[in-house]
């Protein structure tokens, strides 16, 4: 059964008309995806937050009106409340109190399925919880059970502070071994030279679809934000026959809490480890430019910028009509369900990956079976020519500098005339 929501925005005097506007609409979005209905919203231009009640006196009057009429089950505001806001509206309003951030974490709580997952929402929620359970009292009794209280922080939030810094200590902990592990996969499939690519975009840009419709997977897609939280990475073949691997991660939505961050950082690190991104951007939604600025931005904080990518415009066939591709960078412009965009896109990440290696030409004797099929494999082999005189294979392609593939290239350089080609 859907909850009742109620949701209250505060412009202030440095947010622009648009950005605000779409800042509400977004959380009505996170609302639907946590499974509430929103019953009406209501906003305020203050020149700041009211300290006490995050809105002024005369709106908290109107809301408390709102509430005695409706009889909402949560009312959700748009900022994140400090620990005495949440404890003077929840006196003042007969319905559970959560913000923006309690939303989100509620929204995480849901969708992770991962061991890790679950252990970093719990982190996030921990770490929310702790400065908020200082003087709460009674509060505490009012967060039963709904929106903002699920998931595997619910039982703890009214433990005492020392509790919930052990709990915290022990995640981190816990998380500290997930990440070696996940360090020590990323390292084996370095050592493989495995062309690593990304997904990243804003929530809902369309990656997880995108994801399933390159791969064959069967990852949990739909048209919700945060549907996909756990990374899953799969192969994906180009058409050159080289297999690369391509990862689905979370996707980023603007101000997203800190403290959200930080826990994800672990997973959000399989973008730092990749060899090239995949910048997916919904063409269809009105804020298309905040969402690339907010991703980039995100993308700049984690130090991914240096990497190469190509940015994907997708739902192109639902485009928005004042839609126009940044002048920044390359880009393509796709619908996921286009089986022909789709060779389009794998065209132009092979294109672009074949610019990241370096050529080889060489003849290779037909005794070496095991080499030829390492050239198959682990290089991108565009020609094979057999020479019968010399019993060799003349094979051309183009194979990664860090490969180990090049000790063994280098040992068989072709020649051409009395030029050598080196790798």
């Amino acid at each position: 059964m859907k909850e009742k929501a109620i949701l209250v925005g505060c412009q202030l005097p440095h947010d622009d008309e648009e950005r605000f506007t779409y800042s509400m609409e977004e959380l009505a979005s996170l609302a639907k995806t946590a499974q509430a209905e929103v019953l009406v919203t209501t906003t305020q231009k203050r020149p700041r937050f009211h300290p006490a009640t995050y809105i002024g006196k005369g709106k908290l009057e109107e809301l408390v009106a709102l509430v005695d009429e409706l009889e909402p089950d949560i009312v959700i505001f748009n900022n994140e409340l400090t620990p005495s806001q949440i404890r003077n509206l929840s006196k003042e309003l007969d319905a559970r109190v959560i913000d923006r951030t309690q939303l989100i974490l509620d929204i995480f709580a849901q969708r992770a399925k991962s061991r890790e997952g679950k252990l970093q929402v719990e982190l996030a929620q921990m770490q929310y919880a702790l400065p908020r359970l200082v003087g709460q009292g009674e509060a505490l009794s009012r967060l039963g059970g709904g929106i903002g209280t699920r998931g595997p922080g619910e039982t703890k939030l009214e433990t005492d502070r020392r509790h919930i810094r052990s709990r915290i200590n022990e995640i981190k902990q816990q998380l500290a071994v997930i990440v070696e592990h996940r360090s020590r996969y990323r390292e084996r499939r370095k050592q493989n030279s495995t062309f690593q690519i990304s997904l990243v975009g804003y929530t809902n840009a369309g990656k997880s679809t995108l994801f399933n419709r390159l791969t064959a997977a069967d990852t949990f897609e739909e048209n919700l934000l945060f549907a996909t939280l756990d990374p899953t990475t799969r192969k994906m073949q180009l058409p050159c026959g080289y297999t690369v691997l391509l990862t689905d991660t979370v996707g980023f939505i603007q101000d997203l809490p800190t403290s959200l961050v930080a826990a994800f950082r672990s997973t959000l690190e399989e973008v730092n480890e990749a060899d090239f991104v995949l910048h997916i951007v919904d063409s269809s939604d009105a804020n298309y430019v905040g969402h690339e600025r907010t991703v980039r931005e995100l993308l700049h904080e984690l130090e991914v910028e240096k990497i190469p990518s190509l940015t994907v415009y997708n739902k192109k066939d639902v485009q928005h009509p004042s839609f126009l591709p940044s002048p920044k960078g390359e880009h393509i412009v796709i619908s996921a369900f286009e089986q022909q965009d789709l060779e389009r896109l794998r065209h132009g990440i092979e294109r672009d990956m074949l610019q990241l290696m370096k050529p080889y030409h060489v003849a290779v004797p037909a005794s070496e079976g095991r080499l030829l099929h390492l050239l198959k494999t682990d290089s991108v082999l565009q020609e094979t020519v057999f020479d019968e005189e010399e019993h060799t294979y003349m094979c051309k392609g183009y194979v990664f500098p860090n490969s180990p593939l090049n000790g063994q290239i280098q040992r068989y350089t072709a020649r051409k005339g009395e030029e050598k080609t080196d790798v």
